[in-house]
């Protein structure tokens, strides 16, 4: 499980997804979200502009977690 620390009360999904490389630029956020499935807490995301705080944990494809601290 990789950890994405933020120094603000709280970061969007396209700042994660950029955070570990997953996508290179913002534009690429709504692409990456429609052809893969997102997990935020357990829940399926296409929001981009989805508000990740402390504690939420992303599930990307294969099997990759990411929690926010």
């Amino acid at each position: 499980m990789a950890e994405i620390k933020i120094k603000n009360e709280y970061i969007t999904l396209t700042q994660a997804l950029k955070e570990v490389g997953v996508i290179s630029t913002g534009g690429q956020a709504k692409w990456y979200l429609q052809e893969n499935d997102v997990q935020v807490n357990n829940v399926i995301e296409r929001r981009r502009g989805k508000k990740l705080y402390p504690g939420d944990t992303i599930t990307l494809e294969p099997d990759q977690i990411l929690k926010i601290v």
